[in-house]
């Protein structure tokens, strides 16, 4: 587990933005179009804001979400909508957005158009993940009705799921996607989430999900 420490919060955000910008700013140099997934939750935030305002051909930059409520993007719990708030604002405005929801009354009618949406832009240029304090990641949740699906090699690129205590069902790119994403990092903050994280490292991937990405990425850190 490749594990980044930093002394404060601020700092981190700060340091991610400038890490996320340079691998895709790598990616751009030798690649027509760089693929770009993040997660909703309000962790990232500042992380996005720092991005939206670099400087970087954004219009080469295909975004999509690490998963997505079966919301309206009018919800205020959308990750949609956080990402087209947070993100895709001044400069990364130009970048090109990969929906993860569409208007359908459940999210499985719509998966195979999302996964047609989908294909083109992958294997993932860079991935930005958060953990949540039961050890999910993206919409892979410890309970789900599919995870040992979602979790093999052969799971298809995106799912629906449902778990006990999520409200909504969601969208999630599976654990195959994930891992194979070039650039792979997930975004913590706090004792708890630090303890949680550890405490993962013992579990098997169906009690903590966020198993399945730990060895592929880069974690970053503050208290």
């Amino acid at each position: 587990m490749n594990l980044k420490e930093y002394p404060d919060r601020e700092m981190m955000m700060l340091s991610l933005a400038d890490r996320l910008t340079g691998e895709l700013g790598s990616f751009l140099r030798g690649h027509d179009r760089v693929s770009f997934a993040v997660p909703g939750g309000t962790t990232p935030g500042p992380v996005f804001d720092t991005l939206s305002s670099i400087e970087l051909d954004w219009s080469r930059v295909d975004v999509t979400l690490t998963d997505e409520r079966w919301l309206p993007e009018t919800a205020p719990r959308s990750n949609t909508r956080l990402v087209r708030k947070r993100l895709l604002q001044g400069r990364a405005a130009a970048a090109r957005f990969v929906p993860l929801h569409a208007d359908t009354d459940t999210p499985e009618e719509a998966i195979p158009e999302l996964t047609r949406s989908l294909e083109p832009i992958l294997p993932l240029s860079v991935v930005l993940l958060g953990m949540g304090g039961d050890l999910h990641v993206a919409s892979l949740f410890a309970g789900a009705d599919r995870l040992a699906e979602a979790l093999s090699p052969q799971a298809p690129p995106l799912m629906a799921l449902r778990a006990p205590g999520v409200e909504e069902p969601r969208v999630t790119l599976t654990a195959p996607v994930l891992t194979a994403a070039m650039n792979l990092h997930i975004l913590i903050t706090g004792p708890e989430k630090r303890a949680a994280l550890e405490r993962a490292r013992r579990l098997d991937p169906l009690e903590a999900p966020v198993r399945v990405v730990l060895d592929a990425a880069t974690i970053h850190w503050a208290e």
